[in-house]
């Protein structure tokens, strides 16, 4: 797989940074106590759509109008937070976005893209049915489909890994959850532009096991998905370009299963009094997993709060858990 160089991740940081980010990583106290390491928490909840995925959106958005001047709208499949990227994106250009998402998504996360000015199409019981049938409209109404995966995405999603990795450049190892891969992808192609040796684990929902499943056979499986918290982790089938990075480049593939994200996300708000959804809180949910391993014990890690687009009722019932 091709990997941005970092004069390109550099430039597309430039692209997010015009849109006021701010770059925030903390250490919390009280997380370094239940984890018994040093961990440093990248905080993406806090960016204008919720989630880190905005980034990716922004630069993808910004090569593409230059690329199609002529183009006049896209479309999407998303379970939301990719949607919102490409609705938010959209807008800023003057294009009309299309995001098809899986039939009982999640309600809130609908309702922040259409905020964003998108036309919300529910089709399909998962986000695989959903893609194919926007790829289908994509060619039926002359959209462009916005890929889940792509070398702008990935460039944008990076910067908040320089972000991470410039700031703490001693981390021992970085959890990434993956998705359909952008954000691992994008923490490889920091790594790797800043000549960092970073371990970097991947994290997926135990209830889509596809990407754990492909590491460890070495090729691409699918596998079905039954997740009901970590939806920004549903993947059913891995996209091959971003499985090449992970086969080539990542150390390990963790999965944690939703009790273990319904901790994770218990323990984010008590400790740092941060909302994180159930994708946003896989990687510290993998880190309390295995946090009496020598791989989390005594180390200093990075852990992305890649999200904290959680609808309120589900929110509720994982707070009153025990």
């Amino acid at each position: 797989m091709y990997l941005p160089s970092l004069a390109e991740l550099d430039a597309a940081a430039a692209t997010v940074y015009g849109v006021e980010f701010g770059k925030r990583e903390y250490s919390w106290p009280l997380l370094n106590q239940a984890l018994g390491a040093e961990a440093w928490v990248k905080h993406e909840n806090h960016t204008p759509a919720g989630a880190f995925k905005v980034r990716g959106g922004l630069v993808y958005m910004e090569a593409l109008v230059r690329r199609l001047p002529e183009v006049r709208g896209v479309i999407a499949a998303t379970r939301g937070n990719h949607g919102q990227s490409v609705a938010h994106a959209a807008r800023r250009h003057g294009l009309h976005a299309t995001i098809v998402v899986p039939r009982g998504n999640s309600s809130e996360k609908n309702a922040a893209t259409r905020a964003f000015g998108a036309e919300i199409i529910e089709h399909g019981a998962d986000f695989q049915e959903s893609r194919e049938h926007a790829n289908m409209l994509a060619q039926r109404d002359g959209l462009h489909m916005v890929p889940s995966f792509h070398h702008d995405l990935v460039a944008g999603v990076a910067s908040y890994w320089l972000e991470l990795f410039r700031a703490q450049p001693d981390l021992d190892l970085v959890l990434a959850p993956i998705g359909q891969g952008s954000g691992i992808c994008g923490a490889i192609a920091a790594r790797h532009a800043l000549g960092l040796k970073t371990r970097i684990v991947g994290v997926v929902s135990r209830h889509a096991p596809a990407y754990q499943l492909s590491f460890e056979a070495r090729r691409s499986i699918e596998a079905p998905v039954t997740t009901v918290l970590a939806d920004g982790l549903a993947c059913r089938v891995p996209d091959p370009d971003s499985l090449a990075a992970v086969l080539e480049f990542a150390d390990q593939v963790m999965a944690v299963n939703d009790d273990e994200v319904a901790s994770a996300m218990r323990l984010y708000y008590r400790s740092t009094h941060n909302l994180a959804e159930g994708a946003g809180a896989a990687a510290l949910a993998a880190a309390m997993q295995a946090r009496d391993s020598a791989l989390i014990k005594g180390r200093k890690l990075g852990l992305p709060l890649s999200g904290g687009n959680v609808d309120a009722e589900l929110f509720r019932h994982i707070l009153q858990g025990t």
